[in-house]
């Protein structure tokens, strides 16, 4: 079937629609104290670790966790992000902007059906999918608890209860026990110890 030109431009509103998920502020993180995150920044780390948790999941279509992981937050550009709280005394309807959403894209249909997959959580890469985004703020988490914020082990502890898959169990509890620095700081060159021009893989050799 051609594109018509009524769906192109669906299409190019689309990706500016997506554009203002840069903008959309986590809003769990006001009551934190510290911390600020996009909805955008949120789902990229989602679905890398969506894509690392299928990987590590036998079965499992890593290609739809990662859609599932991208697209599952995509209503809040439309709503925006409300956190517990808030949704005591206001749930946004994030379903109703994503079928209005899917109404006007030519393939809106297949974001609107990724969208209620994650939300049921019953199929394997829904499951794996909603272990990322939780595995994700318990990242988040525990970045803002290596700055100080004592906060953040009892929010940590709740979240941490929720993970439901093997790899996301046994990944959520690294992610807990090491520092975020890790990767950087102890890394076994020690280059920016060491001033070592031949561990600087990053400066351009003459």
């Amino acid at each position: 079937m051609a594109t018509s030109k009524k769906d192109w431009n669906a299409i190019a509103d689309f990706v500016y629609e997506v554009g203002i998920l840069e903008r959309t502020p986590r809003s769990g993180l006001w009551f934190l104290g510290t911390g600020a995150q996009s909805v955008a920044e949120h789902l990229f780390r989602t679905a890398v670790i969506g894509y690392l948790l299928a990987r590590l999941t036998p079965k499992s279509n890593k290609d739809r966790v990662i859609f599932l992981c991208l697209m599952h937050d995509v209503g809040e550009a439309r709503t925006s992000d409300l956190n517990y709280i808030h949704q005591r005394y206001g749930r946004l309807a994030e379903s109703q902007a994503i079928k209005d959403l899917a109404k006007n894209m030519p393939f809106g249909g297949e974001i609107l059906e990724a969208y209620k997959e994650e939300q049921k959580k019953e199929t394997l890469e829904a499951k794996i999918a909603k272990d990322a985004d939780k595995i994700e703020w318990i990242a988040t988490l525990r970045q803002e608890g290596a700055k100080g914020n004592n906060k953040t082990k009892e929010w940590i502890n709740i979240a941490a209860k929720s993970i439901r898959t093997p790899a996301g169990k046994k990944l959520v509890k690294l992610i807990i026990k090491m520092h975020p620095d890790h990767w950087w700081f102890d890394a076994k060159d020690k280059w920016f110890e060491s001033r070592d021009p031949k561990l600087r893989s990053w400066k351009s050799k003459k």
